[in-house]
């Protein structure tokens, strides 16, 4: 039914152990999905052996060690035994709600895009899926202590394969691939469903010096972090507001509040853009800088954001 790949970190510490917990989790979703780990990082075949999961050490890498994701992408979609393809973040727990959204859209379309949006909780430990109440008492906590984070925060994309061939050589972790996915299939007119309703989706949470030594402020703003944004091509605004559909407990439905998401990306891109790129010599001895001016027009709402 469905290939879910993720290419984990090393285990080691905290991010070992949600890690371990979001792939047990992945292995006991209903129907079981063919699950492929890719990289050679401590940790990651001994947890491939342990949960018979599919293991394939390879992977691209850039000069400064990062996996090139485009590479990960090609194999998984060359490999994998099912014609719908998932790419999920190693430190997201899911249940079989999952599955059943992905039914539903697949019985629905032959090609689409499903993503969704993350609930934070602060996990510290193992946890124990011998025990038969590990579900209920999960999604309880995450019911009351968890904080439903921002719709630009994407960790799981399911696609039909030949969706993402050729990909961009982005880099993993860093910032403006998964903003470029969602535009991808928007610009081929593929349906992006967003089952944020009906898709609880656990992102246990973690610092971000294992991805980099700056930490977020590298992920974001380093040098590999612009580099992905220069492939991405300027599709920074697209996040889960951008979708076409929404699935819900009654159904799949048209959501028509992209089409003023898409007017402010269209007002950034070729209006607002351009006007500050012929300004600039007049605009900086007056300290009136882009990023201040994109903070400004976000605030009153006629831009997706700070990505000007």
């Amino acid at each position: 039914m469905l290939t879910m790949f993720g290419l984990p970190k090393p285990f080691r510490g905290h991010i070992g152990v949600i890690q371990r917990n979001a792939i047990t989790s992945w292995s006991l979703l209903r129907p079981k999905p063919e699950i492929i780990l890719f990289g050679d990082e401590e940790g990651t075949g001994e947890i491939a052996q342990e949960l018979g999961l599919r293991h394939v050490p390879p992977v691209r890498r850039n000069q400064h060690g990062t996996p090139f994701l485009n590479d990960m992408f090609d194999t998984a979609q060359t490999l994998a035994a099912h014609p719908t393809l998932a790419y999920v973040n190693p430190d997201i727990l899911l249940f079989d709600d999952f599955m059943e959204a992905v039914q539903r859209v697949k019985s629905w379309r032959e090609r689409f895009l499903i993503v969704g949006q993350r609930t934070n909780l602060d996990v510290s430990q193992l946890l124990h899926f011998e025990s038969p109440e590990w579900y209920e008492r999960l999604r309880d906590i995450a019911r009351h202590t968890g904080v439903v984070a921002s719709p630009s925060y994407i960790d799981y994309f399911v696609f039909a394969r030949g969706l993402y061939s050729p990909m961009p050589a982005f880099v993993i972790g860093r910032t403006a691939y998964d903003n470029w996915m969602l535009w991808k299939a928007r610009s081929l007119r593929v349906p992006v469903v967003n089952t944020s309703a009906v898709v609880l989706a656990i992102h246990q949470n973690h610092d971000y010096y294992h991805l980099h030594p700056q930490g977020r402020a590298g992920l974001w703003q380093g040098e590999e972090a612009l580099a992905n944004q220069k492939l991405a091509g300027g599709r920074r605004a697209y996040g889960l507001d951008h979708a076409t559909h929404s699935l819900t407990a009654k159904g799949i439905r048209r959501n028509f509040g992209h089409l003023v998401g898409d007017a402010k990306v269209r007002f950034e891109q070729y209006f607002l853009v351009p006007v500050l790129a012929l300004t600039a010599p007049i605009r900086h001895p007056l300290g009136l800088r882009r990023r201040s001016i994109a903070g400004l027009m976000a605030r009153i709402g006629l831009t997706k954001g700070r990505s000007l």
